[in-house]
């Protein structure tokens, strides 16, 4: 049920897009923990309303969460069903997972390279020299398209991540040896058709967990718990990564393909649940003004060493866990 396009609200009401669709970049730096008001804002954030792709209003999270799976069990599972019987009925190609928005591949390949790259340098400096084998797990990887043009690249082995099996199929085709070959030391190794909400990889294996445009499809609940038990994936000084659609306050919610689009807080807010740290962030740039915005996310399970300077901003910027 990995949601590769909704990047897009164009069916939506005037108030429903003013809300939702307009650009919301971050300007101020990421605060530390011990700040008073950034821990009531992130918490605020959860008891923001929010609206869903009819325009109806929502006072909260909990509330718009209560309606959507309630503690029924088989809610739950029927909000699942839904959002992968959605994707199962899109074609497997570039143009489809994005929402017959294909020309956005160029400028979101672009955007996660030069954020993987900072990344690569500053935590993986051995890997420039191939004394570290580069090790990646693609959620919600699709038909692989990230997988394919960037992943791979960097990375001695890929694993791919996705529940619906067209997609994965074709994933497994695009990158197979006779038809994707960066070199011999770079391959796609393990194809999972697994609901990102059960599966748990194996432990250590991992240098960095990409999360692209799949996560919406989660609950709150299944979003920390997911991240728990993927902890146990990364190597020593391993990342996260999250690249996701940003509401512009409040939520989202898609009620056709069963997703929800979040603000940045309330993103802040779930982090802090799952213990996770920001290392950095970074705002994608050059897509279409009727999309929503995009961010990228590094987050550490441990509080990171290196303090970054934004550009606009001489001050010091030590991550810490969100709060």
């Amino acid at each position: 049920m990995q949601h590769h396009s909704i990047l897009c609200s164009q069916l939506l009401s005037k108030d429903f897009i003013f809300a939702a669709v307009r650009r919301c970049f971050a300007k101020e730096p990421f605060k530390a923990p011990n700040s008073r008001r950034n821990r009531t804002e992130t918490r605020v954030s959860m008891e923001k309303g929010g609206l869903d792709s009819a325009g109806r209003e929502f006072k909260n999270a909990e509330e718009m969460w209560r309606e959507q799976v309630g503690d029924d069990h088989s809610k739950k599972t029927e909000w699942y069903r839904q959002g992968v019987g959605y994707w199962e009925g899109v074609e497997a190609s570039t143009n489809g997972v994005l929402g017959g928005y294909a020309q956005v591949n160029e400028p979101d390949i672009m955007g996660s390279e030069a954020f993987l790259k900072q990344l690569l340098s500053e935590r993986f400096p051995d890997s420039a020299n191939g004394q570290r084998h580069l090790v990646v797990l693609d959620c919600g990887s699709g038909i692989g398209r990230v997988s394919k043009n960037l992943l791979i690249r960097y990375f001695n082995e890929v694993d791919l991540l996705e529940p619906v099996s067209h997609f994965l199929e074709t994933a497994r085709e695009s990158l197979a040896p006779e038809n994707h070959m960066v070199s011999e030391t770079h391959k796609a190794t393990n194809f999972f058709c697994v609901p990102l909400q059960e599966f748990t990889p194996e432990a250590g294996r991992y240098d960095i967990i990409w999360v692209q445009w799949c996560i919406g499809h989660l609950t709150d609940e299944d979003f920390v718990s997911f991240f728990k038990r993927a902890k146990v994936g990364l190597k020593p000084g391993g990342l996260f990564v999250l690249k996701e659609n940003i509401a512009r306050s409040g939520f989202v919610l898609d009620t056709e393909d069963r997703s929800v689009t979040r603000s940045d807080l309330y993103f802040k807010e779930l982090f802090r649940q799952c213990g996770l740290h920001l290392y950095i962030s970074k705002d994608q740039k050059g897509l279409p003004e009727e999309l929503f915005a995009v961010k990228m996310y590094a987050l550490t399970t441990e509080l990171p060493k290196k303090v970054h300077r934004t550009r606009s901003k001489v001050q010091a910027n030590r991550p810490g866990v969100i709060k």
